[in-house]
C-alpha cells in the first residue's frame, strides 16, 4: 500500500497546483490513498468550500487541517456534514467538524486518518498526545492501519510525537511549517515519519507569502497584511510505503513536484 501525503495548500495558487499536478503524481508513485493538508486553502487563512471541493476533484481522499482551519464561519457545516475534512482532534468537543476519519481502500484495508496540532508556539490546544491515545482505545479493532497528520511548529514536539506513537500509528508527519525537512526514516516498531511535507503553491516567497509584506515586520515592526505569492508553483509532500498485512512502513520517499506557472 502506497500513502501519498501532501504538505499545506497555500492560496488559489496552491490549489490551482494541486489541480494541475495531482492525478499525475497519483499515476507515477502508485499511491493508493491521497491526504493533503488543506487548512491554508482560501485566499487568506482557512478552508472554503469551493478550495475543497476543487481539491477533492482533483484525487484528494482526506483533508486535513490546523490551526487555521476554523477560521472561515461558512465553512463550518461543511466540517460538520463531510466525514473526510478534518480539523485537529485536541480541539475543544464544541467546535465544528471532527478530527479523525476511517475509510476503506480497494484492497480492503481500513484506514484511520488523524488530524493533531501541536502546542508549542502553536494557539491553545489540549494535548495532542492525549487526545490521540485516547482515540486509539476508542477505536480499538475497527481499524488495519492509521495514519496521522501532527499541525505543530516544534521539531521537538514532533519527534515526540513520533516516538511515542511508534507502532501504533504506522504513517506520521508534521505539517505548519511549510518548509519540507530531509530526517525522513522509519522508527524502530515500524511506523515511518517525516517532520515537515512542506507546502504546496509557489515556493519563492516566504512560506507562500510575497516578501515584502514580511520583511517589513522585520526591519521596522510595521505589519503589513500579508498577500500570497506569485510565481512557480510546487508539490511537496512524501510518500510512504506501507506493508498491507502487519502496517509496518517499509520506504518513506520526499516528494517535490515543480509545476511551473500555475
Amino acid at each position: 500500500m502506497k500513502i501519498l501525503a501532501l504538505g499545506d495548500v497555500v492560496g488559489p495558487a496552491g490549489v490551482a497546483a494541486v489541480a494541475k499536478g495531482l492525478r499525475p503524481l497519483k499515476r507515477e508513485t502508485g499511491a493508493d490513498l491521497v491526504i493533503v493538508n488543506a487548512e491554508n486553502a482560501y485566499i487568506s487563512n482557512g478552508l472554503d468550500v469551493r478550495s475543497a471541493e476543487a481539491l477533492f476533484a482533483a484525487g484528494a481522499d482526506v483533508l486535513t487541517g490546523g490551526n487555521h482551519s476554523l477560521r472561515i464561519h461558512d465553512t463550518f457545516s461543511y466540517y460538520d456534514e463531510n466525514d473526510f475534512v478534518l480539523r485537529p482532534i485536541n480541539y475543544p468537543a464544541a467546535a465544528p467538524g471532527k478530527g479523525y476519519t476511517l475509510l476503506q481502500l480497494s484492497n480492503g484495508r481500513r484506514v484511520l486518518v488523524i488530524c493533531a496540532a501541536g502546542q508549542v508556539f502553536m494557539d491553545p490546544a489540549d494535548s495532542a498526545f492525549c487526545a490521540v491515545d485516547r482515540l486509539l482505545e476508542q477505536l480499538q479493532g475497527r481499524y488495519d492501519i492509521a495514519v496521522a497528520d501532527f499541525h505543530a511548529e516544534a521539531t521537538s514536539e514532533k519527534a515526540a510525537f513520533f516516538h511515542h506513537f511508534d507502532g501504533r500509528i504506522s504513517v506520521m508527519y508534521g505539517t505548519h511549517t511549510h518548509v519540507q525537512t530531509a530526517d525522513e526514516g522509519l522508527l524502530p516498531k515500524g511506523s515511518g515519519y517525516i517532520s515537515d511535507l512542506g507546502m504546496c503553491g509557489v515556493t519563492g516567497g516566504v512560506l507562500g507569502v510575497k516578501p515584502e509584506t514580511v520583511i517589513s515586520n522585520y526591519t521596522s515592526k510595521i505589519h503589513h497584511r500579508f498577500e500570497k505569492a506569485e510565481g512557480d508553483a510546487s508539490l511537496c509532500g512524501a510518500l510512504f510505503t506501507v506493508e498491507d498485512v502487519s502496517g509496518v512502513v517499509k520506504e518513506v520517499l520526499r516528494v517535490r513536484k515543480d509545476l511551473g506557472a500555475c
